[in-house]
């Protein structure tokens, strides 16, 4: 479910946060779906359990999730957060986009009339 990379500068429970943020993106967990018990999870990963807290602390925060005490945690029902999330997603994988056409060279008059045609089309117009 979770590959982490422990060697990466990035602290474990900001890579666990990222993952499940990804599940709830790609709507493999849903509204109200459980998440696995800190216990399980730390065993499954073999990590401090005190990691995932910190984790499901911050998501909780965040407003991703929310958590019954005795119970567990689970996935916040989201009245914007799909598009919300769904946006965080493809304004980070737009910005990769647009690095790299800018860095080979694609100018930015290019690049805007590809967003304006592109805009156009996705409006139902002609190009």
């Amino acid at each position: 479910m979770f590959e982490l990379d422990v060697q990466s500068r990035r602290p474990i429970y900001e890579q666990l946060m990222e993952k499940f943020k990804e599940l709830m993106i790609s709507e493999v967990l849903r509204e109200h779906d459980q998440l696995p018990s800190v216990r399980i999870l730390a065993q499954e990963l073999t990590i401090n359990p005190n990691t995932i807290q910190k984790a499901y602390r911050q998501l909780e925060t965040d407003g991703y999730i929310y958590t019954i005490p005795g119970k567990g945690n689970f996935v916040l029902p989201q009245r914007n957060s799909k598009n919300s999330l769904k946006e965080e997603k493809i304004k980070s994988e737009l910005t990769k986009v647009l690095a790299e056409a800018l860095y080979i060279g694609i100018e930015k008059k290019e690049i805007y009339r590809i967003v304006e045609e592109t805009s156009l089309l996705a409006k139902g117009g002609n190009t």
